[in-house]
């Protein structure tokens, strides 16, 4: 028998001295109420069931007040005891609760289903001793609650009902994926996963529901063993083989999940499933419909219909016009293996019933229209080759395809259809336009926000997400100083809601400084921090929360103006600040800072140093005459400081210096030799001198500390690029917004950032590029190498930005072609930037009608393309491929002599064809 020794404490409390597992404590003078909430709180899992089952229904219902304000108690607590005691607290809620709703209520809680509490043997205890009719409810009521993120806990205790009860097998999302799931667990010795599943009385049940879940093809591509029947695919098949399961049905289902669509991952899992069953030809064309339908999916899936309907076409198991279908969409398609396929399909068509020819023909001609010119001539040959028995009777069909071929094969579509094919020769030639994105507009800042209502709508918007831009951060700023002047109580009082649902946490020293610490401002203006503390960060005497070992150079500024606003918050009230910009890219109007200066010498206010610093930084160059004369009228020290900055031109541009990097020899400069992974790196980069502490002022006036950083030279080395590769850098247009005239320095110094999405692989970078191309200041060497950087970025959405970037400074007249080009031809030539990565930015820039723009970007290009570039880069036959269209739209001529030895050399590959064709066209 089981025995448990206790003892009383000085506070009366009974505490086992010695237990044995499964026995409840046995002790005098309490109720078995009172015992079932001290072994929860102790964590005494083994003892609940026996204490539950020592409560009547009346009893149970009595301790539920004690137990759900011991769990709002334990919510937080995450210490070793308090998860003990949160396992035990769970087992006693649900015996405590006699009705099957409120218990399946209680389990299915958040904070017990974080822990693997439901499989505890204690569980199984409670839970077997209920009525049965209370656990078949709790059952169905678990497994209709909505499937969580990350794994199912209840899963087990579940499905021990569902078999020890014999209810029906539940099909809710949740149990289905605990089924799932549960059969890829386990280790050591075990059948495979086929033999489970023929024995499993579930998976004739819970197999066809499987094919309707989202986001399970990680599942079901998972190999648990490499022995034959451990793996979904081929265990699907044994068992419709065996009859475990109706094939005809798991393959509707299969078709109906893959004409769904969803994640590559979903489709490519359930194709190997498709494939797995292997229906017969018969079966297959009693669902062509279907086949036709996934041509228009994802690649992989269209090529598998592809396929199966070619076979049935040769069978002869389906209509002749299947093929016409088919061609309709595929021929549309992109990727070229599948419109190669097809015209594949087509041609032996027509060889095997010469009768099909013209429907053969009218069909292939679809492909005339296609972007890519290889594949319109391999059209083109397929219809030369059975134009014969396809009859006159498809000429007039295709001599209106043949007006979409390229030019270059407009002579040979003439000779073949009877007629001239989109005008006769260069005459017809006339040239196309260029079209260019409209020039980008100058974007107002607008007024100033007006009361504190409005101030506490904007900070909501952009606390919130909604809207994070350079325009309402700062008026953001500038009206937290502006309505803390004319009237504090009033702010707080309208700010409170917004406290309330975005508290202040003392910042984020482990990050960079984001325009979200404006709480900093905002707990100041309620007092939350005493002004001798915000001295102290503003004077560097104490620690910043805004500042930590992560803070970059441009967080260090943004710090510096917000701590500065908090403490002139608090301290001197200005009306106002001075470095909200006036239009969107960050930019002041002289103008308008010569007012706002006249403003404070009025009021007898002296600016912050931050602000006066951010202010003359966003001044642009060429002020006119009205401003200056205006400037030279102020009086203050920062007055005359500003009337010097505008008269001398204030910050003057740096020049960019070509510095190169090679593998293992460190920089041409002479810089730390490269190691690890920088032995494969090669780059262009450049340095740039800097401009020390900025121009002084006419009393020797500096800038704050943190703009002379802002300002400081920049020189390549392995160190920084190092740590350039080591932190999440993230640009933000706040960035861009600190020197809006001077986008050259931003580009050298973020290069290292914009080159590791080309040959880092690296992602981000790109999307700040059109911000950049849009701010103002000389376009130089910096800008047009981390273009070129971005051209060739690894991913999609980098590139689309690089290429924005590309039409946007086209528009401006800032673009330089020929230095563009030449760098991508180097960095093509080094293997920094992949050729097919380039094709896919300069394509879709050429698709927009920017045909001139690319060409001369291209043509510089060339030379490094093929030059020194590996002759079988897989793209460099599509780039010169564009090259020749942009060419001929653009009436380019003149010889380039690295294409003409490129198409004298001979040869029949890609590039060679393409280089004789450019050349032809170069030559007219």
């Amino acid at each position: 028998m089981n025995t448990v020794e206790a003892r009383v404490t000085g506070s009366g409390v009974t505490e086992p001295v010695a237990e044995s597992v499964g026995a409840a404590p046995a002790v005098a003078e309490t109720t078995g109420a009172e015992r079932l909430l001290t072994a929860v709180r102790r964590g005494r899992m083994p003892w609940i069931p026996e204490l539950v089952a020592g409560l009547d229904h009346a009893e149970r219902r009595a301790c539920l007040p004690a137990l759900k304000a011991l769990r709002k108690e334990l919510r937080d607590d995450w210490s070793r005891d308090g998860i003990d005691a949160r396992g035990a607290l769970m087992l006693a809620g649900a015996g405590c609760h006699t009705g099957p709703a409120g218990a399946a209520a209680w389990l299915g809680g958040r904070d017990f289903t974080a822990r693997d509490w439901a499989n505890h043997p204690a569980m199984a205890r409670l839970v077997e001793a209920q009525p049965v009719e209370w656990q078949t409810e709790v059952a169905t009521r678990l497994a209709a609650r909505p499937a969580p993120r990350w794994g199912w806990s209840l899963y087990p205790l579940v499905e021990s009902i569902v078999r020890r009860t014999g209810c029906e097998v539940p099909r809710s999302e949740a149990f289905v994926r605990g089924w799932v799931n549960q059969r890829l667990q386990g280790s050591g010795p075990r059948p495979t996963l086929v033999e489970q599943l023929r024995a499993d009385p579930f998976t004739a049940v819970l197999l066809p529901v499987v094919f309707e879940l989202a986001d399970i093809g990680g599942q079901l591509t998972w190999r648990r063993s490499p022995r034959p029947g451990d793996g979904w695919s081929e265990a699907i098949a044994e068992l419709t083989a065996a009859g475990v399961v109706d094939r005809a049905e798991l393959t509707d289902r299969c078709l109906a999940r893959l004409l769904r669509g969803g994640k590559p991952a979903d489709q490519r899992a359930f194709l190997e499933v498709l494939r797995a069953l292997d229906p017969t030809p018969e079966q297959y064309a009693a669902r062509v419909r279907d086949l036709l339908a996934l041509l228009d999916g994802l690649s992989v899936v269209a090529a598998h219909a592809q396929g199966v309907l070619a076979a049935l076409d040769e069978a002869r198991l389906v209509e002749p016009e299947v093929l016409v279908e088919a061609s309709a969409v595929v021929l549309f398609r992109t990727e070229k293996k599948l419109v190669r396929a097809q015209l594949g399909w087509l041609e032996k068509a027509a060889r095997r019933a010469p009768g099909r020819s013209g429907p053969v023909v009218l069909a292939a001609a679809e492909a005339f229209g296609h972007a890519d010119a290889a594949v319109q001539e391999r059209a083109l040959n397929v219809v030369a080759r059975h134009l014969r028995a396809a009859g006159e009777a498809v000429l007039p069909g295709l001599r209106f395809a043949a007006e979409a071929l390229n030019p270059v094969h407009h002579r040979r579509a003439g000779e073949l259809f009877g007629a001239s094919v989109g005008g006769e020769g260069e005459a017809a030639d006339t040239g196309w336009g260029e079209i260019l994105p409209p020039v980008p507009e100058p974007r107002p800042v607008g007024e100033p926000i007006g009361s504190a209502a409005e101030l506490a709508e904007e900070l909501s918007a952009l606390l919130g997400g909604r809207e994070s831009g350079v325009v309402v951060f700062e008026r953001v700023l500038d009206g937290l100083v502006r309505q803390a002047h004319l009237d504090r109580a009033a702010l707080i009082e309208a700010l409170e809601p917004v406290r309330q649902a975005y508290p202040w946490n003392g910042g984020s020293r482990w990050g960079d400084c984001t325009p979200r610490e404006v709480l900093h401002v905002v707990a100041a203006v309620a007092g939350e921090m005493p002004p001798r503390r915000l001295w102290d960060y503003l004077s560097g005497q104490g620690r910043s929360p805004l500042r930590g070992g992560q803070t970059t150079v441009h967080g260090a500024v943004l710090a510096a103006r917000l701590e500065e606003a908090a403490w002139q918050i608090t301290a001197d009230r200005p009306p106002y600040l001075l470095a909200t910009p006036t239009d969107a890219t960050g930019a002041i109007a002289a103008g308008a800072l010569v007012e706002r200066l006249a403003g404070y010498e009025a009021a007898g206010v002296t600016p912050g140093r931050a602000d006066l610093s951010a202010a003359l930084l966003r001044v642009g160059p060429g002020t006119d005459p009205e401003a200056l004369e205006a400037a030279e009228a102020l009086t203050s020290p920062a007055g005359r400081w500003l009337a010097h900055w505008l008269r001398t031109g204030g910050l003057p541009a740096q020049p960019s210096e070509r510095v190169v990097f090679a593998p293992g020899r460190g920089s041409k400069r002479g810089h730390v030799y490269m190691d690890r992974w920088w032995e494969d790196v090669q780059r262009t980069a450049v340095a740039q001198p800097g401009i020390g502490a900025g121009p002084k002022g006419p009393d020797g006036e500096r800038l704050a500390a943190e703009f002379r950083t802002l300002l400081d030279g920049t020189e390549p080395s392995v160190s920084r690029a190092r740590k350039a590769y080591d932190l999440a850098w993230v640009a933000v247009p706040h960035w861009i917004a600190m020197l809006p005239w001077h986008r050259e320095e931003l580009a050298a110094r973020w290069l290292d950032h914009f080159a590791m999405g080309a040959d880092r692989d690296e992602r981000g970078a790109g999307r700040i590029l059109p911000l950049l191309a849009e701010s103002g200041g000389p376009a130089g060497l910096a800008v047009h190498l981390v273009l070129a950087y971005g051209l060739g970025a690894r991913h999609a959405e980098d590139r689309t930005g690089a290429v924005d970037a590309l039409l946007v400074l086209a528009a401006r007249g800032d673009l330089d072609g020929e230095l563009l080009g030449r760098e991508l031809g180097e960095l093509v030539a080094r293997g920094t930037v992949k050729p097919n990565r380039l094709m896919a930015a300069l394509g879709p820039a050429a698709e927009t009608g920017a045909h001139r723009t690319v060409w001369s970007v291209l043509r510089a290009a060339l030379p490094g393309l093929l030059g020194t570039a590996e002759p079988s880069g897989r793209g460099l036959g599509d780039l010169l491929a564009l090259a020749t269209e942009c060419a001929r739209r653009t009436r380019a001529r003149g010889p380039v002599a690295e294409v003409t030895a490129a198409a004298e050399a001979g040869g029949s590959g890609r590039v060679a064809k393409e280089a004789r064709g450019l050349r032809d066209v170069l030559a007219g």
